[in-house]
């Protein structure tokens, strides 16, 4: 008999409550005066809104003073929203200690790498380890936990906000690392071996000699890089107990609710695979820029990153922006349309919920030109009028909530422990980023509309056609038998420059590189070449002539044959990019960073080689998905990016009305239909072209 998964069974619940998916935003109504609540609430109803998170920042108001508790205004806010059937995703507010607790414990203040401790005045400003902040934050996260207990708007929970994984480096944290290096290692000989101690005599003789890694700036050279990477872990770890407990409380009063807490994407400080299991569902704030001619391209990896997390399941997006945020120096508008567009690319990559920063404009404040729901200027606004339009098609997708995406024949492996080696000091290189190299990978196959999977190095990779592996510098024995175990039985590996170079502790594989690949591979690599910023040499393959920037690796072929080559300077004639059939499978390997045209090429010959199939051929800028409901009846999203009119091809006759779910209406040509600038359509009973003849 199945056991049933309590995390669904939370969900489940919370779907049936929402009836359909979440629409709404974090609302503060602490920032206005009663009267105003009244209007959100009448406002939310005619948006559609449905559910709102409340009381992220509002710790200093539930407790003024030590032991002091006022829920007077909370209970009424929460009544209001029980009365107009709007659920509330209640937060534990613990991102934000009231200015009492760093006034008369100082030590809770988080200390930096250069020892200056962190002052009150913004948020996040706790010391992860401090059993000081971690009291005070149990003891409000119990009060509010036992106050609202089956209050009928409460739907769900949100613990903190946006843990950030400060590295704190105060006395407490620093005797936190050495019993966190003690259960480790067990030993501290282990330690030493570990991070290679016998190099500029760094040996240690006890774990109470241990530090925090000082900053760059107090050191004469370079730090242990070991260090700097368990560092990383320990923080992670920190963050991740302060989570937990509060989550371990909210249980023990509301076990039948989801709890979350929301993830920045692609985040590089925590290592999102080991919090997504320990949450009901995996929460997202997004802020791609209106401007960002690319901002689609990024909002459409982290939303893959997020389903991929929980193996495939919706997801939440709790924040993002009707237009403007403060990301940058100028921060412009969203143009008119790319509201709606944007937020159905979220539903069809997996969403449960379209969720805003938040639900009025702020009058004070560090983001009081942050935009809005309702913005400063009322409902008079287009950005309300698209808002109320929006909660319209949010409404109609009702029967996709808990539905899964299309089954993705492409996997991209994701590891955060190698980003933090990766990017770590004294490389070849130091212009190497993680998500920069990845996205160079994503982008051919999100504009073929290839749904794609990220995975951990050590996931079951047998589901997939092709698996692609960008810069995977740091590998286990295990992640690297697990790989190549794919390829011998049949699989398609795409892997990139730097990869297997270390084992699990930054420390040089022997043997000559790449290290762990180099048999599955096929090759040798003599050396590193990184290239300048100003240089760049030519490239050739398959009759197509580009350049490679960046990086060149020094490649003697050792049973690879070579897919393209370099066309001039010190390396003109050698391998730029190489192939190898190993077992019954096939393992393609790039050895420097092609232009975009050579990398789209390279990419899609890996795919068509894998016998992967699209989605859907569109116009550039034009993004199809699928998404099934929790029927299992098929969805096609239609999303227009781009500034112009765009006719899609679907290669059947024409749409009928009672086809169209949500966004603009297209106008139906012969086998397909024309969407307008920023266009967006969700289609149902649109057979598939290509998929049922596999």
């Amino acid at each position: 008999m199945s056991r049933t998964d309590p995390a669904e069974e939370r969900l489940k619940r919370l779907r049936q409550r929402l009836g359909g998916l979440a629409y709404g935003g974090d609302y503060n109504p602490e920032q206005w005066p009663a009267a105003t609540w009244r209007e959100d609430v009448r406002l939310m109803r005619e948006a559609g809104v449905n559910l709102v998170t409340v009381g992220v920042f509002s710790w200093g108001l539930l407790e003024p003073r030590p032991g002091v508790f006022d829920f007077g205004w909370l209970d009424e806010v929460m009544d209001l929203l029980a009365e107009a059937g709007v659920g509330v995703d209640l937060a534990t507010p613990t991102a934000a200690p009231p200015s009492w607790l760093a006034h008369e414990h100082p030590e809770t203040l988080p200390v930096d790498g250069d020892g200056r401790r962190i002052a009150f005045g913004a948020r996040c400003h706790y010391c992860q380890s401090s059993p000081v902040f971690r009291h005070y934050a149990a003891r409000i996260t119990d009060r509010l936990a036992e106050r609202y207990a089956g209050h009928p708007a409460l739907a769900m929970w949100h613990i903190g906000n946006e843990y950030i994984g400060f590295g704190c480096h105060c006395p407490v944290s620093v005797a936190h690392f050495r019993r966190w290096l003690a259960d480790r290692y067990g030993t501290i000989d282990a330690l030493n071996d570990a991070w290679g101690t016998a190099f500029w005599g760094q040996r240690y003789d006890s774990f109470d000699h241990v530090g925090t890694p000082a900053a760059r700036s107090r050191l004469i050279s370079g730090p242990n890089p070991g260090q700097l990477l368990d560092f990383f872990r320990f923080s992670d770890a920190a963050a991740l107990e302060c989570c937990t407990a509060e989550r371990d409380i909210i249980r023990r009063h509301t076990p039948d609710l989801p709890v979350s807490t929301n993830f920045m994407g692609s985040f590089k400080y925590l290592d999102y695979w080991r919090w997504a299991a320990e949450e009901d569902i995996v929460s997202l704030d997004i802020y791609a820029r209106p401007e960002d001619p690319e901002g689609q391209l990024l909002a459409a990896y982290n939303f893959d990153l997020m389903r991929s997390l929980r193996g495939g399941r919706p997801w939440l997006m709790l924040e993002s922006a009707t237009g403007r945020n403060l990301a940058g120096n100028r921060n412009h508008s969203r143009p008119e349309g790319q509201l709606r567009v944007r937020s159905l690319q979220a539903v069809a990559r997996g969403a449960d919920s379209v969720m805003f920063f938040q639900w009025r404009a702020s009058r004070a404040g560090a983001e009081r030109f942050h935009s809005a729901m309702v913005p400063h200027g009322g409902t008079r606004t287009r950005t309300w009028r698209e808002v109320a339009d929006l909660g319209r098609d949010v409404a109609r997708l009702a029967d996709l909530a808990g539905g899964a995406c299309d089954a993705a024949e492409v996997a991209v492996v994701w590891d955060w422990e190698n980003w933090w080696a990766l990017e770590g000091p004294d490389h070849p290189s130091s212009d190497l980023h993680f998500t920069d190299r990845l996205i160079d990978h994503y982008r051919p196959l999100w504009n073929a509309n290839v749904p794609v999977d990220f995975v951990r190095p050590h996931t079951d990779l047998s589901p997939y056609r092709l698996v692609v592996v960008p810069n995977l510098y740091l590998v286990d024995d295990a992640a690297t038998a697990n790989i190549t175990a794919y390829v011998r039985a049949g699989g398609h590996l795409l892997m990139s420059y730097f990869s297997g170079i270390v084992d699990e502790y930054d420390r040089v594989r022997p043997g000559g590189h790449p290290g762990a690949f180099r048999d599955l591979l096929g090759i040798d690599i003599d050396d590193f070449n990184p290239l300048q910023t100003d240089r760049a040499h030519g490239l050739h393959h398959a009759g197509h002539t580009g350049t490679a920037t960046d990086w060149q690796d020094v490649i003697d072929l050792a049973g690879a044959e070579a897919l393209a080559a370099y066309t001039d300077g010190e390396l003109k004639g050698r391998p730029a990019a190489t192939r190898h059939r190993f077992g019954t499978g096939t393992a393609t390997y790039l050895g420097t960073s092609p232009d975009r045209e050579t990398m789209r090429r390279l990419v899609l010959d890996c795919c068509t080689g894998a016998g992967v199939t699209p989605v859907l051929d569109t116009p550039d800028g034009v993004e199809a998905v699928r998404r099934r409901a929790a029927d299992g009846s098929d969805h096609l999203f239609l999303l227009n990016h781009t500034t112009d009119e765009v006719t899609i091809d679907l290669g059947t006759g024409v749409i009928q009305p009672e086809d169209l779910l949500a966004g603009d209406p297209p106008s139906p040509v012969a086998g397909g239909v024309r969407l307008p600038p920023f266009g967006g359509a969700v289609l149902r009973h649109v057979p598939r072209a290509h998929r049922e003849n596999r």
